[in-house]
């Protein structure tokens, strides 16, 4: 499918769950459900061998940095198992450990993260986690990081009503004071088990609901950052690399690659990223796109950036594509220091 047909997809799904329209298939009814059949096929077939329940990693991090006095910053992680970090073993190893590491570093300043995320999740539990992460107004967090909508595609919820909930969400969120950075649905494309032609039908349906789910995020004030490579080429040239032991959630190598890219999108919604990197790179492909359009490129490579920029455009509401830098596995990264109380 063309960046431009996946575009005019995206924005009649995110049309229909604003104005509560029904559901839009993604890749047809059937093709749909031959790819849930065969994914479920998939994880009953290696499921065996991950560990049951995401550790928990909630704590404060960054213990020796010095902030002149200020409180910790807040990081709230929502979403399903890969927000939760299953697949590995140690606390360290989840991404809200590696992102709450890494933004204490950059900011010089302890962060302290909680974790409302839960394995198997939807996108309408996150009217639940979100009640969680608001439950107490005066400890509201400063950024919130959502992983979800892998599971919204294997379970054949209407895109309509995916992208809905998660713009409810990032509403309520924004609204409350807090940033809000919304990893999208991985490829599942590339889950191995999987075979052609469903592969192929696997991997359009994500990136459709991928596409869908950026409008509907950056029209709510959020920001988006592409999580193809959580399941994507990355995964699928290195699969005994970056897949756990169960071939269905990542590894910590994964979960690193997938943090690293997540990162700089939280660093720069906190404005602790630099200045000279907030302007478009031309040599990159970076720039000024309507929305619809820029969710499109987004879902096609990993690693995107989509956030609101100009209200209004010949086409309707713009945004800012940025492809940021990011580490390879294997680079340098932050080390997760040892969470306080955990």
């Amino acid at each position: 499918m063309t960046s431009m047909s996946r575009a005019r997809v995206a924005r009649r799904i995110a049309a229909g769950a604003a104005y509560g329209g029904g559901g839009i298939g993604l890749a047809g009814a059937a093709a749909v459900g031959l790819v849930l059949a065969e994914v479920q096929l998939a994880k009953r077939a290696v499921g065996n061998g991950t560990a049951p329940h995401a550790p928990s990693a909630e704590g404060l991090y960054g213990n020796g940095c010095t902030a002149a006095g200020e409180p910790p910053l807040r990081l709230m992680m929502l979403g399903d198992s890969t927000a939760a970090g299953q697949g590995v073993r140690r606390a360290g190893q989840t991404p809200g450990a590696l992102l709450a590491s890494g933004l204490a570093a950059v900011a010089e300043r302890p962060v302290h993260l909680r974790n409302v995320a839960l394995p198997g999740a939807c996108s309408d539990d996150l009217e639940r986690q979100v009640a969680l992460t608001l439950a107490d107004s005066d400890r509201v967090p400063d950024v919130c990081v959502i992983m979800i909508g892998a599971n919204d595609v294997t379970h054949r919820m209407p895109a309509t009503r995916s992208v809905r909930y998660l713009a409810t969400a990032v509403r309520r969120l924004r609204t409350a004071g807090a940033e809000v950075v919304v990893g999208t649905c991985p490829d599942l494309g590339t889950i191995e088990p999987v075979q052609q032609p469903l592969r192929w039908l696997a991997r359009r349906a994500s990136r459709q609901l991928a596409a869908a789910q950026t409008i509907g995020v950056v029209e709510q004030g959020g920001r988006t950052v592409s999580l193809g490579d959580l399941l994507g080429p990355e995964f699928a040239a290195n699969p005994r690399e970056l897949f756990g032991p169960d071939s269905y959630h990542p590894s910590a190598e994964g979960y690193a690659t997938a943090a690293m890219a997540v990162l700089p999108t939280v660093c720069a919604a906190l404005g602790l990223w630099p200045a000279e990197e907030e302007r478009p790179d031309v040599s990159r492909r970076e720039g000024f796109l309507p929305v619809a359009r820029a969710a499109a490129e987004a879902a096609s490579e990993a690693g995107t950036e989509v956030t609101a920029a100009m209200p209004t455009g010949p086409r309707g509401p713009w945004a800012l594509l940025k492809r940021r830098r990011r580490r390879r596995v294997g680079e340098a990264e932050p080390s997760p220091t040892s969470p306080s109380g955990v």
